[in-house]
Parts: C-alpha cells; structure tokens; sequence
C-alpha cells in the first residue's frame, strides 16, 4: 500500500491553516454581536413600565456597539413602541476583507419588552 503523496498532506494542511485563520478572523465579531444581543435583551426588558426617551435607548445602544469595536450607526438602531411593548432592533454588517475575497457578515439583535 503506497503512502499519501507529499502534496496531498501539504494542500490538506493548507486548508487546516485557512480555515483556522478565517475562525480567527470572524469569531471575534460574532463574540461581540452575542455581547451587544445579550446588552439589548437587558436593555429593552430593564423597566418595561417607565423605559426612557428613544434617543437614550438609542445612545446606549451605539455607545456598547462603539465599546466592542461594531461599526453600528445611529440610523441602524431602530427603537420602537407597540401595544405589545418595547422593542429594539439593530441591523448593521460587518466587512470582512479576507486576501481576494471580501465578505460582508450581517447581523440582526434584537429584543422587545413583554
């Protein structure tokens, strides 16, 4: 039985180290938008009764987003009241610029108060 080529065992450990660089790459946004979820989830459901102006909810918001490094815009937060509660909504995306390829992550938190 002949053994695998040196080039196969090369292109295998290519891909290894490819993939492992492009997890590098990504973990960390995705860490830091499940750290903004979980600041909106406490966020919209803090004080359901008496929540405070939107353009504090609104600041709030930005200023954790600005914290962990996401490149959140204020016309991205969206805060908005209904029969049902409070509800807050970020929708914004993250370039990822990898050697030849570009990729744009989007993500969507979001909470309400019920």
């Amino acid at each position: 039985m002949k053994g695998v080529s040196r080039w196969r065992i090369a292109a295998a450990v290519f891909v290894l180290a490819a993939l492992v660089g492009f997890a590098v790459l990504i973990a960390p946004i995705y860490l830091h938008n499940l750290q903004l979820q979980e600041f909106v989830t406490g966020v919209a459901q803090r004080d359901a009764s008496q929540p405070p102006p939107d353009d504090v909810l609104r600041s709030q918001v930005l200023d954790k987003a600005h914290a962990l490094e996401l490149p959140v815009t204020e016309d991205e937060v969206h805060v908005l009241h209904s029969s049902e509660g409070l509800r807050i909504e970020v929708r914004y995306f993250v370039r990822v610029d990898l050697p030849g390829y570009t990729v744009n992550l989007h993500f969507y938190p979001g909470a309400g108060s019920r």
